[in-house]
């Protein structure tokens, strides 16, 4: 029988997911300028002719992995600036979404990599990609730094700089991503009250 246009669209989309997946890894463990679109068709297990039906270019594919990864961080601003939960839950959610994805997949860390990469190596400065990302990592630092200055004043959080605190706290995941990638299935991802512990204050 013929396949349907629900099963080609279902067949096309399950082969973007085995280009994103294997793009992201090498691009991540080798470096964009070291990976070339037949390592990604060989790891992905699909023909380049394949892979060429969905992307033209490496780069092509490279800024669509950095979009992908942008609107994560547009939606934790979101998140960030539109919920009416107190502070600190806000934070605790945020946090152990963040720790249960360190501690059971490879993807959070390789996009927050991704992320630097697309910055760091040789990147077009006037590109209007590259100023997004300066941009909406500027927008979620500010919306963190109001979030945590709310925390203080209802006696939540911690006193302190509150942008310094939510630079503190970014670094800490970014951190925390690069240690996975390197360290693989020898890296033990800190708890959540670990992670938050610089923020909230304990307990009386």
């Amino acid at each position: 029988m013929p396949r349907s246009k629900e099963q080609f669209e279902e067949m096309r989309k399950a082969t973007r997911e085995k280009i994103h997946s294997s793009a992201m890894r090498l691009f991540v463990h080798q470096g964009y300028g070291s990976t070339n679109v037949q390592d990604i068709a060989d790891t992905a297990g699909i023909s380049i002719g394949l892979l060429y039906r969905h992307y033209k270019t490496k780069e092509e594919l490279f800024n669509e992995l950095v979009a992908y990864a942008v609107e994560g961080l547009k939606r934790n601003i979101t998140f960030f600036n539109e919920s009416d939960h107190p502070p600190k839950k806000l934070i605790t959610q945020f946090v152990n979404e963040v720790y249960s994805d360190l501690s059971h997949g490879e993807e959070l860390a390789n996009l927050l990599i991704l992320i630097n990469q697309s910055l760091l190596a040789g990147a077009d400065t006037t590109s209007k990609q590259y100023k997004e990302i300066f941009q909406v990592n500027a927008r979620l630092l500010d919306s963190t730094a109001q979030l945590i200055r709310k925390g203080q004043q209802c006696g939540e959080f911690r006193s302190g700089d509150a942008q310094e605190m939510a630079v503190f706290f970014y670094a800490s995941i970014q951190g925390l991503a690069e240690m996975k990638v390197l360290f693989k299935n020898n890296f033990t991802v800190p708890s959540p009250s670990v992670i938050t512990s610089f923020l909230f204050k304990e307990r009386e």
